[in-house]
């Protein structure tokens, strides 16, 4: 084929490029190295706890997020991040809904975002101070979920800010490490609490592969982690508050 052969095509390629999202690519370090195009219509985020890899193809909460980009429009934007790279999430949140890239968002920016939040364990925690770091900046947050939440040395994973929408909390109440039983409002005419969920593994065991020598310490912690029961339920509220589907949340199991 001749160079001027080649133009027509690199011209076409160059089109399409241009169509597609600049930020649904996902560089190695869990954040965004380019400018949007344009906001996305919907920002979903997780974070997976302990000291698991944002990429682990074990993880619930990475497979979740993996169906969830599937299944939502190409619009959307669907990462996980390791809980102790919060920072860099709430970075790459702000750089999506700058839409005209002046370095700060306006009130309409701030008003359109669409964000769910959701976590494991530490990455549970994560979810809650990154909506807190959002609602320092005024962004409002649809939904944050928390599975067996557990907080670090001076955080606070337990009262939802008031820029939260709804939230939903998951937990455990067995060994060594279990979730926080109860979630509050800070402003509950401003936040609703769809429900705190107990899910018992001494009664009902889960079988969980690929565990840790830690998680064998911590064994109901880790089906907390790997059940598939309960991360189907985090789809299904993701799903219903987003608007794809209508869910019962009165047929989840509740202490």
């Amino acid at each position: 084929m001749s160079r001027l052969a080649r133009i027509p095509m690199l011209l076409i390629a160059c089109a399409m490029l241009a169509n597609l999202p600049l930020w649904a690519a996902e560089p190695a370090n869990g954040g965004i190295a380019v400018k949007n195009p344009q906001p996305p219509s919907l920002i979903l985020i997780g974070f997976v706890g302990g000291f698991v890899r944002h990429d682990n193809p074990h993880q619930q909460p990475v497979l979740l997020a993996q169906r969830m980009r599937r299944n939502l429009p190409d619009t959307a934007f669907v990462q996980v991040f390791e809980n102790r790279r919060r920072k860099t999430a709430y970075k790459t949140i702000l750089r999506l809904l700058d839409g005209d890239h002046d370095g700060f968002l306006s009130a309409e920016e701030k008003t359109n975002a669409r964000i769910v939040l959701f976590g494991h364990s530490w990455g549970a925690a994560s979810a809650v101070l990154l909506a807190r770091d959002l609602g320092r900046e005024g962004v409002p947050v649809l939904l944050t979920v928390q599975v067996d939440s557990v907080r670090k040395l001076w955080q606070e994973d337990g009262v939802i800010p008031d820029n939260v929408a709804a939230a939903v909390n998951f937990y455990q109440p067995h060994g060594l490490i279990h979730g926080r039983p109860e979630i509050k409002a800070a402003d509950a005419s401003k936040t609703e609490i769809l429900g705190n969920y107990r899910f018992d593994y001494r009664k009902e065991p889960v079988k969980c592969e690929n565990l840790s020598w830690f998680d064998h310490l911590t064994p109901s912690h880790a089906q907390s982690e790997c059940d598939p029961r309960l991360w189907s339920q985090v789809e299904k509220i993701v799903d219903q508050r987003v608007g794809r589907v209508t869910t019962d949340l009165a047929a989840i199991p509740r202490d």
